[in-house]
């Protein structure tokens, strides 16, 4: 679940950094009833830009970061399998 939130952030981050105008206008349309009036300044576009390069990189390290601690998981459990005897076998040695 974990990598899935990661996964959404990073895809949301990446249309953002390449699509700032149509994320502006969207959330423009959305807080305004009248977006004739509301003119967002010419540096915004950049910044949205900037947050969506952020949200990549967010999402990114997170996806990095669960798959490493899932393989560390399933190396340890690996291990302890490997550590633990089979019942079978001990059964059959103490008969």
């Amino acid at each position: 679940m974990r990598a899935l939130v990661y996964l959404v952030v990073g895809i949301v981050g990446l249309l953002e950094t390449l699509l700032p105008g149509v994320f502006v206008d969207a959330f423009t349309r959305a807080a305004y009833r009248d977006t004739a009036a509301v003119k967002p300044r010419s540096w915004f576009r950049t910044v949205v830009r900037i947050e969506g390069a952020i949200l990549v990189l967010f999402g990114l390290i997170g996806l990095f970061r669960t798959a490493r601690s899932a393989r560390a998981t399933n190396a340890d459990a690996a291990r302890d399998d490997a550590a633990t005897p089979d019942t079978a076998s001990v059964d059959a040695a103490t008969r």
